[in-house]
């Protein structure tokens, strides 16, 4: 029996030391909902989960992209639609023109509405979409994965032959025949823009469903990484809430055991 060294006390304390050092750590993850609370808790996990983060936050980023595309091709649609209703209009009027009880006079009048549908149409080819051109013979390079390549969208151009032949330098009232078929072209390739617009969009629409697959996989393994299982790590918080108040009794009684010694000495 020794009165300088207690050497129960030490072990005790060693004891109780690790215990509230888990208990902390226990305490720590549930409070935060991580199980990974320091680089030290899983050195490679939470490298993993670091990377997979900065990809998760990359695919909203394309997301973000992606939707602005869509609204892009549905603005091009929009106007289109006009577009279409003008050169219905001006294919009616070349028809009306042509007609044998009209006078010059009368075709002048119809050659009046077919010019300012033309300057309609040639206006809506210079529209634009946040600075950029809606209609355009460059194609559009849209974001389409967290890695950053692209997808060359196939651009519409209303500055296209088939529509300045039946916008620009057409007179109803000396080429009404002429009119018509300019204007009748300018349809069947708007039909055609149209169609490659629903395309665009179709694309889009797939690719954005894909990356939000992509996304809630991602986050899913990323989760059992990182995120904290709390039925289990409260079992161990219990655990380690047990050993504390056992280890505090338990050095109390070591720190007790030298006083042996003053019976002997009494």
């Amino acid at each position: 029996m020794v009165i300088n060294t207690n050497v129960s006390a030490q072990q005790s304390a060693q004891v109780f030391a690790e215990s509230s050092a888990r208990l902390a750590k226990s305490l720590t993850r549930l409070s935060s909902g991580s199980k990974i609370t320091s680089p030290e808790d899983d050195a490679a996990g939470l490298a993993v989960s670091l990377r997979f983060d900065a990809q998760i936050n990359r695919i909203n980023a394309t997301t973000n992209n992606i939707s602005n595309a869509a609204s892009f091709t549905q603005t091009q649609d929009g106007f289109l639609k006009k577009a279409q209703k003008a050169l219905d209009r001006m294919s009616e009027l070349a028809v009306l023109a042509q007609d044998v009880t009209k006078t010059e006079a009368d075709k002048a009048l119809y050659d009046k509405e077919y010019q300012e549908l033309g300057k309609y149409i040639d206006d809506i080819a210079s529209k634009d979409f946040n600075g950029v051109s809606l209609f355009t013979s460059s194609a559009q390079n849209v974001t389409i994965d967290s890695d950053a390549n692209t997808w060359s969208m196939t651009s519409v151009n209303l500055g296209a032959t088939a529509y300045t032949n039946a916008t620009q330098g057409q007179s109803l009232t000396s080429g009404a025949v002429t009119a018509l078929t300019n204007v009748k072209a300018a349809i069947t390739q708007l039909t055609s823009d149209r169609a490659q617009i629903g395309a665009n969009l179709t694309r889009l629409n797939y690719t954005n469903e894909q990356l939000a697959v992509q996304k809630t996989n991602l986050a899913a393994a990323n989760s059992r990484i990182k995120d904290v299982d709390v039925a289990s790590e409260s079992t161990e918080y219990a655990r380690y809430n047990i050993l504390v108040q056992s280890g505090t009794a338990m050095l109390a009684q070591a720190n007790m055991l030298p006083t042996a010694a003053l019976r002997l000495l009494g």
